[in-house]
């Protein structure tokens, strides 16, 4: 083992804050498994100590990202900072539990909250940065941004689900019937050091109350399996009444959503409102299968409207579970592309790219002219990596990149490419012809029938966060109703590619390409992988040509990238 990784597992980030908790009778539910509110309790408090080591001042729980859950025996969670932005900062909690009896350990859920810090004036706290030092911190220090960016876009999806509403449906359960309303005083023992509620005890108290709720629409103990985006409006203080209202908005087949909302007052105040959360329960039988649960009607006027949020909520959730949940190879090449998962795909798409450049066990497989390949192998999925220096800005050689129209001008494997679709202003739909080469050779002229190849790709270009952050250009393919596969060309699918832009001076910037080699890729790089040519150093030779002769070039459309059709809907 070398001394860097030595050094490296005896590191411990300075934010880390570590739980360990045996279930105990008073910690149970109804069936004898440690209650989600407790846990719930105990992940805001180890995260918030988490926050606070790091702002080395008091901190407060923002919003909680959306949680699956599993529960067990005996409970560690470890919470540790994994980005601070200027006045926020990302904690990532990870809970597992333990047999004590077996020694076995297993992860029941992950979570992501975002914390801000509190002085008695009110006045904001600007935070120092984290610096990431392990491989694992980068990688999270990079995704945390992406997180940041999916949960500002999380309105702007729900108003277009809900442009499309779904008809009535005959109903059987009045919502009506399912409605839940308790008050909680707030106690000294239920708040903080800084005399505000703690925001674990409100989640907890929320999901008492949707439990209850969603108990009456099945008339049986259900099972919580996910908690949306918990966001806290206002602080609750020590004499609060809190206010619990809870009701089932919608019911599917095999799952309901609860809608539970928390308000506060002393004295004969106007109700504050403190915070909403959409809680999605399940009922099993003695085998543990889900059972089919009851149609609910839903209440005249703001009753339809929860109904109808509940199915773009739902949406929302297998979208996220399906795309981001997954491991990068568990995911299907082409996931249908809409408006409705862009974010998530978006995501899913740079999220991979940073993911496979962090990785440092990449292996030199050739090198000429100080343009280097490199080679990884993983759970047979082959990556290669090409990288070389150029006399050009970073951001100059990410606008020219990011351009795939203008690959054509510098990558022969590069036929023709047609812009499809502007998404917005980081993210763009192309299709890509090239031509199709035959296995163990890079030349076209080993397709005699001239048959090509197409890709439709996403891609999504990131600028840095932070001084020190790469530019970012990530492929990924992705299918399109209005694009269907075409006879005389054949499909294929780009599982992860695309540039990191590092900046090493003003005007030198080293730039990284990255392919996970899908069986439609590999042929174009199999025989400088095998050493039988260094065709990559000849392409990558005309991309550094092409950058330099467009250096100090004005784009026509002023670097609008890229410059050509309108934003209209698919």
């Amino acid at each position: 083992m070398s001394y860097e990784v030595e050094r490296e597992e005896e590191y411990r980030n300075p934010t880390e804050v570590k739980k360990s908790q045996i279930v105990m009778p008073c910690h149970a539910n109804h069936c004898q498994e440690l209650s989600v509110g407790q846990l719930l309790k105990w992940m805001d408090s180890t995260a918030c100590l988490s926050a606070e080591r790091h702002a080395g001042c008091p901190c407060v729980t923002a919003s909680v990202d959306d949680i699956h859950f599993e529960v067990g025996q005996v409970v560690n969670i470890q919470a540790k900072v994994n980005r601070a932005f200027t006045t926020s900062m990302e904690v990532g909690i990870v809970v597992s539990c333990e047999d004590l009896f077996s020694g076995r350990h297993w992860k029941v859920c992950q979570a992501f909250a975002t914390f801000v810090t509190q002085r008695p004036t009110g006045e904001k706290v600007l935070l120092r940065p984290f610096v990431p030092r392990t491989q694992a911190e980068q990688v999270e220090h990079s995704l945390a941004a992406e997180r940041r960016r999916m949960r500002t876009v999380h309105t702007d999806i729900m108003k277009d689900l809900l442009t499309n509403r779904v008809q009535e449906t005959e109903m059987a359960v009045p919502a009506e019937r399912t409605r839940v309303e308790s008050v909680e005083l707030v106690l000294p023992t239920h708040a903080n050091h800084q005399v505000n509620t703690f925001g674990g005890q409100i989640m907890a108290w929320m999901e008492n109350v949707a439990t209850i709720a969603a108990s009456r629409l099945c008339n049986a103990h259900p099972t919580l399996q996910t908690i949306d985006m918990f966001y806290f409006r206002a602080p609750s203080h020590v004499g609060d009444r809190l206010v619990l209202k809870a009701i089932v908005n919608n019911a599917f087949k095999n799952s309901m959503e609860v809608g539970v909302c928390a308000e506060a007052y002393q004295g004969e105040e106007p109700l504050r409102h403190i915070n909403s959360a959409f809680m999605t329960f399940e009922v099993c039988d003695s085998y543990g299968k889900p059972c089919t649960l009851p149609r609910i009607r839903p209440e005249p006027l703001d009753g339809w409207r929860r109904y109808q949020e509940a199915i773009a909520r739902r949406k929302i959730r297998l979208d996220r579970k399906y795309i981001i949940s997954c491991k990068q190879t568990e995911v299907p090449l082409s996931v249908p592309w809409d408006l409705s998962n862009q974010v998530y795909l978006s995501y899913n798409n740079v999220s991979a790219l940073k993911m496979l450049a962090a990785r440092n066990d990449w292996v030199l497989n050739s090198e000429k002219n100080k343009v280097s390949l490199y080679t990884l192998e993983k759970k047979q999925v082959l990556s290669f990596m090409i990288e070389f220096e150029t006399d050009i800005s970073a951001e100059r050689a990410f606008m020219l990149l990011s351009d795939l129209n203008r690959r054509v001008e510098w990558d022969p494997n590069y036929e023709r490419c047609e812009l499809i679709h502007i998404v917005d202003d980081d993210d763009f739909l192309y299709r890509v012809v090239t031509p199709l080469v035959g296995w163990g050779s890079a030349s076209p002229s080993a397709n005699p029938q001239g048959i090509a190849q197409d890709f439709i790709l996403l891609a999504s270009r990131r600028q840095p966060c932070d001084s020190g952050d790469p530019y970012v250009i990530a492929l990924r393919s992705v299918t399109l109703p209005t694009h269907p596969p075409t006879e005389g060309c054949n499909r294929g699918e780009v599982l992860c590619a695309g540039f990191s832009i590092q900046e090493v001076s003003k005007n030198v910037s080293k730039i990284s390409y990255f392919n996970q080699a899908s069986p439609e890729v590999l042929p174009y790089i199999s025989t400088d992988i095998a050493g039988l040519s260094s065709s990559f150093y000849s392409i990558f030779c005309t991309c550094n040509t092409f950058l330099q002769e467009n250096r100090d070039k004005p784009d026509p459309a002023g670097d609008q990238q890229p410059s050509s059709p309108v934003k209209t809907p698919l």
